[in-house]
């Protein structure tokens, strides 16, 4: 069965000013589009074209380099829409509250280790705020790469993620990834957060 494209679950301007609307058309409907595409043609054919999202990240590093790279593009995206929410913003409360206090000291600790990990990422990756070994852990991957693959550096399961590659804010932000980075929290949807937290 072939890959497709979430749609949105907003509008493209909804995130505004925050992130721009011609940025989220690009980042959707081309980037993303094209991560969908490009892994429909790396598992045509193969042993892979029936295995779901979840499996063929699972499994990247036994795979070629065009699934590991489209793949992991496919799910950071679909999974990056869902944490941005246009009611987006505030703290996070309940239990993710209290882990994020206990692992961190306190919300704002949080957000500076989150961001620096963001910042500090050379080139194009991701920022990951996750659950390893029943406790919060924050980390960075490079390129398309996620800290479900059995290759990451860093593994958890992913509670919230940032986009640091370039087309997800060079429109607006230029070379200013830290403060992108400080206008990703207004953003986050909380709420999806807090359930990615409970599942994982």
């Amino acid at each position: 069965m072939a890959f497709t494209l979430p749609p949105l679950p907003y509008d493209y301007n909804a995130l505004e000013p925050n992130i721009d609307e011609q940025t989220m058309h690009i980042h959707h409907d081309k980037h993303h589009q094209g991560y969908v595409d490009n892994l429909n043609k790396a598992v045509a054919g193969t042993d892979n074209e029936n295995k779901t999202l979840e499996e063929l990240v699972k499994n990247a590093g036994s795979l070629s380099t065009a699934i590991r790279n489209n793949g992991g593009g496919h799910w950071n995206h679909s999974f990056f829409w869902e944490i941005l929410s246009p009611n987006g913003g505030g703290q996070p409360e309940g239990k993710l509250a209290d882990a994020i206090n206990e692992a961190f000291g306190s919300f704002d600790e949080m957000k500076e280790k989150f961001n620096a990990a963001g910042a500090g990422r050379f080139g194009s990756g991701w920022a990951w705020l996750g659950v390893a070994d029943g406790k919060l852990t924050i980390c960075s991957t490079p390129n398309q790469d996620n800290p479900l693959m059995d290759i990451a550096e860093c593994k958890c399961t992913p509670v919230l993620g940032c986009d640091v590659w370039e087309h997800a804010y060079y429109l607006k932000y230029q070379n200013r990834r830290a403060e992108y980075l400080k206008n990703f929290w207004n953003l986050v949807n909380w709420k999806k957060a807090s359930e990615n937290f409970e599942n994982a």
